[in-house]
């Protein structure tokens, strides 16, 4: 992320400090390759049965003896705390992802990766950008409550 810059401005004789807008980064889409589109249509009734929600993340954790794995301890809206598994640490660190509000699949069977149960699967974007796989997390807007329904 970009460092926001200031200007300092009089009004009525007093200095008011600006903050800037961020510095967006312009990205070329033309280096970018996607997944082309799958051919199989499903029905509305499969894709009903998959149960989206919104997910805040209370903890992030790399699993011990694992590059890949992150354990996220996610608020989904129970009284519960659900725990997921994803291979994203090569693009994020656990610290930066607490607090944040993700969209996760939870009706997904328990999974065991590394002893732990992951019970569910934390949503992202992937394409291929000149030869390298990129990744991006589903993060969406903070007023989001956890277990708000995604249709």
């Amino acid at each position: 992320m970009k460092s926001l810059g200031t200007e300092t401005k009089k009004s009525q004789g007093k200095a008011v400090e600006k903050t800037a807008e961020p510095v967006k980064e312009v990205i070329d889409f033309s280096k970018v390759k996607i997944e082309p589109l799958f051919s199989d249509l499903v029905d509305f009734e499969t894709f009903s049965r998959s149960d989206f929600r919104a997910v805040k993340v209370k903890a992030c954790t790399a699993v011990p003896k694992s590059k890949k794995l992150l354990q996220f301890t996610l608020d989904d809206g129970t009284d519960t705390e659900r725990t997921i598994l994803s291979g994203i640490h090569a693009y994020y660190e656990p610290e930066e992802l607490i607090g944040k509000t993700l969209i996760a699949i939870t009706n997904l069977p328990p999974r065991a990766m590394m002893g732990i149960d992951s019970c569910g699967m934390i949503i992202s974007a992937v394409h291929e950008e000149e030869g390298e796989e990129k990744l991006h997390l589903l993060i969406v807007d903070d007023h989001i409550p956890a277990g708000a329904k995604l249709y």
